[in-house]
C-alpha cells in the first residue's frame, strides 16, 4: 500500500492547490480525530446531505442510522463524505481576506451496506468508541431487535483529498501599513465535565476513565 492516494478529476483541487494532499497518514489523521460528518447523495433527483458519525476501520469509513432510513437505501449508491476540523479564525485586515484555519478531508466512492455480522460488530464498536474511548466495554452491546434497527454503511477509501489552512494571515501589501488588526482566534474542541444521569441507580460509579477526567 502507497503512503499516498492517488489523485482524480474528483480530488484535485481548482484553488489553492497548495493547499491540497493525499497522504494516507494525514488523511487517517483527521478521520480518527473527527466526531460527525457529512454525507452527501442524490435520492429522487434531488442532492441530499446527512450529518452523522464516524469511524474509520483501515481503509474504510463507516456511518449508521436507521434500517428505516435513507441510509439503508444506498447500497451501491455514489456518495460523498465530508469531514472538517476548525483550528482557528483568521482575521485579517480586509473582509476579503478573512478565512478559517481548517483541516478537511473528502472522500468519493460506492456506499456499501454492511451485511457481514462480524464486520457489523467491529462498525458499531469503533462508533461507539468514537463517542468515548472505553465505551464499548462500559455499556451493553446491541440486542438483535437493536442489531436488526440498524443500517451500517461503508465507504472504502480509494477517491480522497485532503485540504487543509494554517493560521496565518493573507492580507494584501496595501493593507499592512493600515489601522487595521489582524491576527488569529484558536479554535478547539474540549469535552467538558463528567455528569450523571439522574436515573443511575445508586452505587453504580462513573467509570474511571470519565472519573479522572477522561481524554480532554
Amino acid at each position: 500500500m502507497t503512503q499516498a492516494y492517488a489523485p482524480t478529476d474528483l480530488t484535485t483541487l481548482t484553488r489553492h492547490r497548495e493547499r491540497g494532499g493525499y497522504d494516507r497518514a494525514a488523511v487517517h489523521a483527521v478521520l480518527d480525530e473527527a466526531l460527525h460528518c457529512d454525507v452527501a447523495f442524490i435520492r429522487d433527483g434531488r442532492p441530499v446531505c446527512l450529518p452523522t458519525m464516524l469511524a474509520r476501520g483501515g481503509e474504510t469509513i463507516y456511518v449508521h442510522g436507521s434500517t428505516g432510513g435513507r441510509f439503508a437505501l444506498l447500497d451501491g449508491e455514489p456518495i460523498c463524505v465530508t469531514v472538517t476540523l476548525l483550528d482557528s479564525l483568521v482575521l485579517a485586515r480586509s473582509w476579503f481576506n478573512h478565512s478559517v484555519g481548517h483541516r478537511s478531508v473528502v472522500a468519493h466512492g460506492a456506499a456499501r451496506v454492511v451485511t457481514d455480522p462480524d464486520e457489523r460488530l467491529a462498525a458499531m464498536r469503533a462508533l461507539i468508541e468514537k463517542v468515548y474511548p472505553g465505551r464499548s466495554a462500559e455499556s451493553r452491546p446491541p440486542s438483535a431487535k437493536e442489531h436488526a434497527a440498524t443500517a451500517v454503511i461503508a465507504l472504502d477509501l480509494e477517491t480522497v483529498s485532503l485540504k487543509s489552512r494554517g493560521g496565518e494571515v493573507c492580507d494584501e501589501d496595501f493593507d499592512l501599513d493600515g489601522p487595521f488588526w489582524a491576527g488569529t482566534v484558536p479554535i478547539s474542541l474540549q469535552r467538558g465535565a463528567v455528569r450523571s444521569a439522574p436515573d443511575v441507580p445508586a452505587g453504580v460509579a462513573v467509570p474511571s476513565a470519565l472519573d479522572c477526567g477522561g481524554i480532554g
